[in-house]
């Protein structure tokens, strides 16, 4: 019997870094997708979950993976190629969920990759030939300080076309934000900023969501605070903007100075403390249909019942909006990656201009839903199921094997002009806190790309 299970999407992220949806949601007003073509790629451990990337450029197209054997691998193909070229790197993967692997290609075509890192050394890899890789080589470092214990990277574009990396350097609860900035003509490394971007000053540190360009053409960043690795002190939703991600300021104009603080309490959006239920991994910056921004997020309400919230900079003041009446209890704590009882999805604008805030609760039975909020007042208007945006096989595992669920990755590359998409799917058992699980453990999954038509 063929279970329903959460689909987690990394969106590379801005990852979150995560920069990422947890889930694939769509709305009612939203046309399915259809399955066009299946290629696989490779076997894949079933055991725990991580995130893989899937990059389209051009006519060619790249996958970041760890193998059956937990190897960091790279797979190559032209489109529409039924074979795939392969490479395996030197680094491999033990149980860590945090230690996804990201990519991009420079203004030249090489390929940079990194990856497999919860507080450990850079590990980083770049081509010597366009395109290819199989001259993909390790470098031991970029600029070669504050690279001994790195988390959370993510390549992203400047302002002005920069070729960016950044990630967190230190650990959970003692960190700060580094960002390096790629010549491609010396082919060196430099400091994009000669301060962190946000430091927790040894005593906390910002799980961000972002910085993402907007409608505007300015950069958005959100996150919120947390004291220690357990994930009970996160606190303190705040929000940043950026012309050029060196100058910054709060949604009123007020400018900060870099490295961001805690003390910078004009960027606070919601100030719920430690143990008030917010959670890093489900803070999701967005823009209602005028531009405006609005964050959508989770926390406790005063009878500890988890519920959504949404937030929008209204009259001179954040407005923090309640808008479900749950009796979800998920009271959360500890280290390492959780199982979670929800997920929430990026809020999108429907064709009307209201908003759908799309959810999956795993504590009830068809647990994927969406609150329509009035676009104008962001008041809720109706709760409702979701409808299934992708074939069932993006909804339902193969496998089965007790516990497993669906993952997906979704192109870092641009959309194809026929409207077409690509998403890589797998299968694992869900998150066990960084360790191996107990007991017995299932096959290896294969990881495949589908090609998406509406």
């Amino acid at each position: 019997m063929k279970r329903t299970p959460t689909i987690l999407a990394f969106l590379a992220i801005s990852l979150l870094p995560l920069m990422a949806a947890w889930f694939v949601s769509g709305t009612l007003s939203e046309q399915k997708y259809r399955v066009t073509d299946v290629s696989d790629i490779s076997y894949v451990p079933a055991s725990f979950p991580v995130g893989f990337s899937l990059l389209t450029h051009g006519d060619h197209q790249f996958v970041a993976y760890y193998d059956s054997a937990k190897n960091m691998t790279i797979a190559s193909r032209k489109l529409n190629d039924k074979l795939w070229n392969y490479k395996v790197l030197d680094s491999k993967i033990g149980w860590d969920s945090h230690n996804y692997v990201v990519m991009k290609i420079d203004a030249h075509g090489y390929l940079h990759v990194s990856g497999n890192m919860h507080v450990n050394p850079l590990v980083y890899f770049i081509s010597t030939n366009p395109l290819d890789i199989q001259s993909l080589t390790r470098v031991g470092k970029m600029i070669g300080r504050e690279e001994d214990k790195v988390t959370y990277p993510a390549f992203m574009d400047g302002p002005n076309g920069e070729f960016l990396f950044h990630y967190r350097y230190g650990s959970s609860g003692n960190g700060y934000e580094v960002y390096n900035s790629w010549d491609v003509e010396t082919q060196t490394w430099t400091r994009y900023m000669d301060k962190p971007l946000i430091d927790g000053e040894n005593q906390r540190n910002a799980y961000m969501q972002g910085p993402m360009l907007g409608p505007d053409n300015l950069y958005h960043m959100v996150w919120v605070w947390r004291d220690t690795p357990d994930c009970a002190t996160n606190h303190t939703l705040s929000y940043a903007r950026s012309r050029d991600l060196l100058h910054w300021e709060s949604i009123r104009g007020e400018k900060v100075d870099i490295p961001i603080t805690i003390s910078e309490k004009t960027l606070y959006v919601d100030e719920t403390p430690p143990g008030g239920g917010l959670l890093n991994p489900n803070i999701r910056l967005s823009f209602d249909s005028s531009g405006n921004v609005i964050i959508g997020y989770h926390k406790y309400d005063k009878d500890m019942f988890t519920q959504l919230f949404i937030s929008r900079y209204e009259n001179g003041h954040w407005t923090n909006r309640q808008i479900t009446q749950w009796n979800l209890k998920w009271i959360f704590q500890g280290g390492g990656s959780i199982q979670g009882k929800l997920s929430i999805a990026v809020p999108q604008v429907l064709p009307n201009g209201n908003v759908s805030f799309g959810y999956e609760r795993k504590d009830i039975s068809q647990g994927r839903g969406q609150v329509i909020l009035d676009g104008k007042t962001l008041h809720p208007i109706k709760e409702e199921s979701s409808m299934k945006k992708f074939p069932d096989i993006f909804y339902s595992t193969e496998s089965n094997f007790p516990e497993m669920t669906v993952k997906t990755s979704t192109d870092l590359g641009k959309s194809l002009s026929n409207g077409a998409i690509y998403m890589l799917r797998w299968e694992t058992l869900p998150s066990n806190r960084d360790v191996k699980p107990k007991g017995e453990l299932p096959p290896p999954s294969m990881l495949r790309l589908y090609k998406l038509n509406k």
